[in-house]
This record gives structure tokens, sequence and C-alpha cells, in this order.
């Protein structure tokens, strides 16, 4: 990103002392845009000449180079450059390479240079960096400024002195604050507001407005120009493919975070990735948001660990959000509706963002927003009736996750959005059913109906052709056994008869506790008390047979394998480009087809088993399979006692769950040492009830990448053989757990640890 003080800081370097007499000749050469290599090599040769350690004649010879250098061939440029570089000790700064090709041009002409010379390369994309060294070492990522050198920073630059503003201006506190987060961690900015705002009354209200209107200031106050100068060469360098990512951003709130794969997933609906070979459009669009992090033009909001990619949700700065949100209005991308919005404005944006403090009724919402242009709809808030439209024809993206006031009634007529391809109803608590309809959504791609208590999809879904991500249930929050225990066998098979047995329930209770609850009819008021009699059944989805024709799926769960018997695992078995699975329901009866069916997916890559309450998963994955040898995540809920032995095989795995498992104590130290030998196992969570004792050995394979190892019980005592051959000093250890104990039975001496998420390099 732009303003982070990249140039500053290499040019401090150029022009430090210390280096004067250890270079001969020096330069310091921005790349300019359009590349042109031979203005490049003619700038180098005039400054690398100019720098001559021979002092005599400087003047004459500055004068004479330049002259002389703007009237040679380009070859000749070249040759006199070799001749300088070969002869003496150079120092080379080459600021603001964006692209490989231009290094891949300017390379080679440094070839014959002298070993001891140097190169330094200033760039906004860590992919460039990389390229331009393959090794780590050599490559600085430079960060933005801690909150409080930041802060420092500010007052420094607004009352010429490092000030405490609590003591002496605390009127201004909380504007401060405001500012501090706009600026991000930027020094530009911080400093480019600071010496604006140092020309100005101390009055909080002036404070305040420039707050309130960053974005005009940004665009309209030639004092701030700087900062959007440097900020718009951000997005003006980015491709076209890029470009349309980053202007759907202003679609989300400010620092909202939005998660990888729905964001991935909606770009790939909206067209902006497309499949290319043997990489689908949602590979493609991956690709997209990892350039966008590599150019910091978003930023990870956490790099977690519960992800095989580590990053699993971004953010965006919040002034390059205010570039986003001018740049998507200019080409009428994205129309936020809220609070303040102009009745007077007619939006013909493709994509509408509704915010849940927008209070207005459906004729304004009728005179503000151009129905048939739009092409995607994202509620923040309160969901309304007619938020959707017969009109709105063209509609590719439906994301109502979180959304309020959603009920199964609302979507009756979702049928009729035939170019539909991304429907999210994630976390709308009061869908219990999606309707028939569902199946003339024929070009859909993605259903999201996690965290929802749909128990079971519509015969329909199996027309839905192309349709690759299903996402369904949660992973149950309860240690405890089900309430399926609890329930008659006779129940748990045969939903349908439910609602006989609530009927008195329902009438003689129903009508008066929920007649105060705005939007809900009969049907969605009945079908919610049946699901809360039920509450565990919520947490996976019963399928229709004949999903096997669903042959675009790549990812499919939570299913419950247990309702049709081995029938709906031969289904899953011919989805053969699954790449994530999850399944429930598993007993004896249908572990070992499970086992055979996974081992032919040649292309999963996540997979997570769950079987609640007793007898769990004990005696249903026993056997040796081979498992596919993409698979990189595995999770286990559920009763095993031992551990399957075909885990030792995995190979490639990078993250694996444990929970309820229940695995005997006796056996802890060699289940750690199987886990440990696996050679790519980055991330092992060990949550409640993974093991049935109250310790832990910890051993790795000596070769494994960095580790991060949560232990949840926090009455565990967790050993760690601190210069164990199994722990090279490369390796980095993550643990929660309150009792951290250095085996010091095994060791001589240790290096250090910490607790909660800390890391240490042993």
């Amino acid at each position: 990103m732009g303003g982070l003080g990249k140039t500053t800081l290499v040019k401090e370097i150029y022009q430090s002392q210390e280096l004067s007499g250890t270079f001969q000749r020096r330069a310091c050469v921005t790349v300019m845009h359009p590349f042109i290599l031979e203005d490049l090599l003619r700038s180098l040769l005039t400054q690398l000449d100019r720098e001559s350690s021979e002092k005599r004649h400087m003047l004459d010879r500055m004068g004479r180079t330049k002259k002389t250098s703007l009237l040679m061939s380009p070859a000749e440029v070249i040759q006199d450059l070799l001749r300088l570089l070969e002869r003496e000790k150079c120092l080379i700064i080459l600021d603001d390479v964006s692209s490989t090709a231009e290094w891949n041009m300017i390379i080679p002409i440094f070839c014959e240079m002298e070993n001891t010379s140097r190169i330094i390369v200033t760039t906004r994309e860590e992919n460039i960096a990389k390229h331009c060294s393959k090794k780590q070492v050599n490559i600085y990522k430079l960060k933005g400024l801690e909150y409080k050198d930041g802060r420092d920073l500010f007052t420094k630059k607004v009352f010429k002195e490092t000030v405490d503003l609590n003591k002496q201006y605390p009127e201004l506190v909380e504007q401060t604050e405001l500012i501090l987060r706009k600026c991000g961690q930027l020094p530009l900015a911080i400093v480019t507001i600071g010496g604006f705002l140092a020309n100005q009354p101390k009055p909080s209200l002036g404070w305040r407005k420039l707050n309130d209107h960053i974005s005009a200031e940004l665009e309209m106050n030639p004092e701030l120009g700087t900062i959007r100068t440097v900020l718009m060469r951000s997005y003006d360098g980015l491709p076209y493919h890029l470009k349309s990512c980053f202007l759907y951003m202003p679609i989300f709130p400010e620092d909202y975070k939005v998660g990888r794969r729905r964001l991935v997933r909606r770009w790939s609906a909206e067209g902006y990735s497309r499949e290319v070979r043997d990489k689908s459009a949602e590979e493609i669009a991956d690709t997209y948001f990892m350039e966008l992090i590599s150019r910091s033009i978003i930023l990870p909001s956490q790099q977690s660990i519960h992800s095989t990619t580590r990053i699993d949700s971004c953010q965006v700065h919040d002034l390059i959000r205010e570039i986003a949100i001018s740049k998507s209005i200019e080409e009428n991308l994205v129309f936020r509706l809220e609070q303040g919005c102009s009745l007077n404005t007619r939006s013909v944006a493709r994509h509408l963002a509704l915010n849940g403090n927008w209070e207005g009724d459906q004729s304004e919402f009728k005179s503000i927003v151009e129905m048939s242009r739009v092409r995607s709809i994202t509620v923040f808030g309160e969901w309304k009736s007619f938020f959707i439209s017969d009109k709105m024809t063209m509609l590719r993206v439906l994301d109502l996750e979180d959304s309020t006031g959603l009920h199964a009634h609302h979507l009756e007529h979702i049928g009729k959005l035939l170019h539909l391809r991304y429907l999210s109803l994630r976390g709308c608590q009061y869908i219990f059913h999606v309707p028939d309809s569902l199946g003339n959504l024929r070009q859909l791609e993605t259903l999201d109906i996690r965290d929802t208590n749909v128990l079971m999809l519509p015969k329909t879904i199996i027309k839905l052709l192309k349709i690759t991500n299903l996402r369904a249930g949660e992973t149950p929050l309860s240690e405890e056994d089900s309430v399926k225990d609890f329930i008659p066998r006779i129940m748990r098979r045969r939903l349908c008869l439910l609602p006989l047995c609530s009927m008195a329930f329902c009438l003689s209770w129903c009508a008066l506790a929920f007649s105060c609850m705005e939007g809900m009819n009969h049907h969605d008021i009945c079908i919610m008390v049946c699901c809360w009699l039920l509450p565990a059944a919520a947490m996976h989805l019963d399928m229709p047979r004949g999903m096997r024709k669903l042959k675009a799926l790549q990812t499919l769960g939570v299913v419950n394998v247990g309702r049709w018997g081995k029938v709906i695992l031969q289904d899953i078995k011919r989805l053969t480009y699954l790449r994530k699975l999850g399944v429930t329901g598993i007993n004896k009866e249908n572990g070992q087809e499970l086992c055979t069916t996974v081992a032919g997916l040649s292309h999963l890559e996540s997979l997570s088993i769950q079987s609640e309450g007793e007898p769990g998963l004990c005696g249903c994955l026993d056997g040796i399979f081979s498992f596919p040898e993409k698979l990189q995540s595995l999770k286990l809920y559920g009763n095993l006692v031992k551990l399957p032995e075909w885990i030792q095989g995995l190979k490639n795995v990078v993250k694996l769950k444990l929970r309820s498992t229940m695995l005997l104590d006796v056996n802890a130290e060699a289940i750690m040492e199987v886990l440990g030998n696996l050679p790519n196992l980055a991330r092992l969570h060990l949550l409640k009830k993974s093991f049935q004792g109250e310790s832990l050995f910890i051993n790795f394979h000596p070769e494994a990448p960095s580790r991060a190892c949560w232990c949840w019980p926090w009455n565990w005592k967790t050993y760690v053989p601190t210069n164990h051959s199994s722990l090279n000093k490369e390796q980095l250890l993550s643990l929660r757990c309150s009792r951290f104990i250095f085996e010091t039975a095994r060791v001589n001496h240790c290096w250090g640890y910490h607790i909660c998420q800390a890391s240490r390099k042993f």
C-alpha cells in the first residue's frame, strides 16, 4: 500500500553518512510508469557516473555526462553501465517496481555487477519482492505504525511537540481517536492530516467535521490531496480484473470483517472470474483475493489458525475504502441505502447494500432504487419484504447473512429469480424450510443455510445442476449428550410426527406467545415449535435421494448420512469433484461405507465427521483405508476411544481437530507421537474431551513446519520436550492451556515459552 513510508525509508538509507564510505557509486531511481527500460538505464548511468569516487572535475563531468547519455544509443548506455558496475562497489535503489516483467527486463543488466554491490528494490506487492529475491531473509515487509507511535506522530505534527491529550486537550481525545482510526497505520495520512489540522482552530467541532466528511475533504481539500494522490496510485496500478473486485468492497460497512469464502464466491457469482483450464472460477477468484492482500489493498483482519489458508477474513483500510466508495459511485457500481440518503437520489447502481439504520418505507424504496438494474442485494440488519421485487430479473446475488426479521414465507417466490447464482440465508434463525421453487434457480452456484433451522432440503434441489457449494448445519456447541438420546427412535427418523405430537402445545400457547412477532404466519410458527422440540436435528441437514446428479458440487455439509442408510453415501460417492465434505449420523452400520466413499473422492481437501452421544464414532472408522492424497483438513467430533490406523497415512494433512473423541489416557503419548509424525501437520486442535486424561505430552516430527497446538481444556498439564530431537529450532509452538510444564526429566535446558496464542522459537 502507498503511504507506508517505503520511499522515505530507502532514501534515508541512501543518504546515510555511514554508507558514504562503503559504496563508491550510488544511484536512486524511481521506476516511471509506463515503464521504459531505456529511460531507466539512462537515469542510472547519469547518477552512477556523477557519483564517481574520483572527484576531479566533478561539475564539468556531471554536465558532460548528462549531455552525452541523452545522445547515446541504447547499446552504448548498456556498455557504459556495465563498465561502471564491473569496476566499483555500487548501491542502487529502484523505487516502486510494479511488476515482475519490469524486474525481468532490468536484472540482466546487473549480472556482471561487483559482488559487494547492492540493489534495494521497493514495491507495493509482496509477490514482486519474492520474485526479486528468493531468500526470505532479504525481504522486509514494512508495517504500519503502532498505535502509540502513530498518536505521538500525530500530536507532534499538530502541536509541534508530543503532548498528553488527556491532560492538555481532553475535548480533542475522541476526535483524535477517530482520525487515527481512519488513518489506520499510514504515516503519510497521519503526517498530512496532522499538518493540515496544525493550521486550523483547535475546537473539536472542526475536527468532527473532518471526520464526518473525510471523503469530500480528500477530494476537494488541496492540503490533503497528497493522500488521495498516493492512494489513487495504488488503485490505478491495479489490473482491470482486480479493480472490479476492489470496487465491490464498499458493499460492506466500515470496519466490517468479510469472510474470505463469502467474498470469493460472490465475485465468482458476479462473473468477475472465469474458469481457466483445470482451475474453477472460484479458484481464480481466490487468487484475486490473495493478489489484493499482497498489494495491501485489502488487509487480513485475522491471521487465523482455524483455517488451512491462514487468512479467513479481510478488511479495507478506511482511507482506501473512501477511494473505493468514490470510484464505485462514479462507475455506478455500489449504492448503500442508509440513514441520511437523499430521497432525491435515483440509484442506477448494480449492487445494492441495505443498512440496518435505514428506516424508509416501500414507496421511498421504489423512488430511490432502479430495480431493473440491480445485480446484487446485501442486507445488514432488518429485512423488509419489499427489498425484493419481480422487476429484479437480473439479480445474481442475494446475501441475507445474519439479517433479522426474515421468515420462511418471505422466500416463497424466490424461484422467480432465475439468474440467481448466490443465495445466503446464513444466521437467519427463523428460517425453518426453503420452498420447492428453489429448484427453479438453475444458475445457482452457492446455497448457504448454515446456522438456520432448516432440517431438510426440498426434492427439487436435485435440479440445480450448476450448484458447487451447499453449506448447512452447524457444529454442536454442547459437549454433553445429545438431545436426540432422550427422544424415541421413531420420532428421530420421522420428523413429520413432531407437529402431531406438539399440536396441543401449538393450539394452547403458540398463538398467544407469537402474536407479537411481526412477519410470522401460522406455518412459520408451527415449524418453529417443532424444531425447538428437537434442537439437535437442526445441526445437520437431511438430503433427498438423487444428490448424485449434482456433479458440480465441490462443498457439501453438514449432511446427515444416517437417515437413508447407505443410499446417501452412494450418492456422495459419485460426487467426484467434492473438495469439502461434512457428515454426521455415523454409526457402525455405515462407518465402513463412509470410509470407502471418502477414499474414492480424489479431490477431497477437507473432511468433517460428527457423531453425537453414545457410542459416537467408536468402532465406526476402524480398518485400513487409503484416504485422498489432497486431504489437508480433518475434523473428528464424537467418541472414538482409539485413533483410527489410517490417520498415520495422512501425509498432507495441515490441520487436525479432535473433540469429544475420548481417547484413552494410557495411549496419549503414543497417540501424540503418531500425530507428531504427520510431516505437514501445522495446526492441531485438541478440544474438550478429546482425551480422557488430564495430561498431554507433545512430540512433533523433526522436519515438520511451524506448529500451532491448541489445548482447550484448562485443567490439562501440557508437557513439552524443549530440546527433544522432535523440535528443531525453527519451529513455532503456540499453546493454550492452564498448566504448561517443560518435561525437565528429559531436558537439560529450555529456550522459553508463552501461553495463550503466543509463539516462541525453539
